[in-house]
């Protein structure tokens, strides 16, 4: 499957506030915790139309999830500062996944899935991987 937006995060920004009273459906990118996972389609390819939340997915997360910093909405172009996974040590990573961390893997909005660019697919060798986002990380 492609790279792009889950169409759950799709929905929420579409029609805002007629997604029910879960907590992850509404995402705010500019004030909200937004991570990004390594993922291991072996064990779970993130489906853009079937998975909405990150217990979707977390059993196919390598390493730890990191917190996006110097977000950036300009245009309709959502980026931030580049990443790096720490001692990254696993499978192969097929892609990356941006979701919104609300602390709970049930209530976490999965927003877009990244499986094509630079570097990707990745195996980690346990030392660390840095993501370097092109230009911006997604566009609407």
């Amino acid at each position: 499957m492609a790279s792009g937006l889950f169409d759950k995060y799709k929905e929420a920004i579409t029609f805002p506030g007629t997604l029910g009273t879960t907590s992850g459906d509404a995402v705010d990118l500019e004030t909200d915790t937004i991570k990004v996972a390594l993922v291991d389609h072996g064990v779970v390819d993130p489906n853009l139309s079937t998975h909405d939340y990150y217990d979707d997915i977390s059993s196919a997360v390598v390493g730890t999830p990191q917190t996006l910093t110097s977000k950036t909405n300009t245009d309709g172009q959502f980026d931030a500062a580049d990443v790096t996974f720490s001692s990254v040590s696993g499978n192969t990573c097929e892609s990356l996944v941006l979701f919104k961390d609300t602390g709970t893997p049930s209530t976490s909005m999965l927003i877009a899935k990244i499986d094509s660019g630079t570097g990707l697919p990745v195996t980690p060798g346990g030392g660390d991987i840095t993501v370097e986002w092109d230009t911006y990380i997604f566009a609407i």
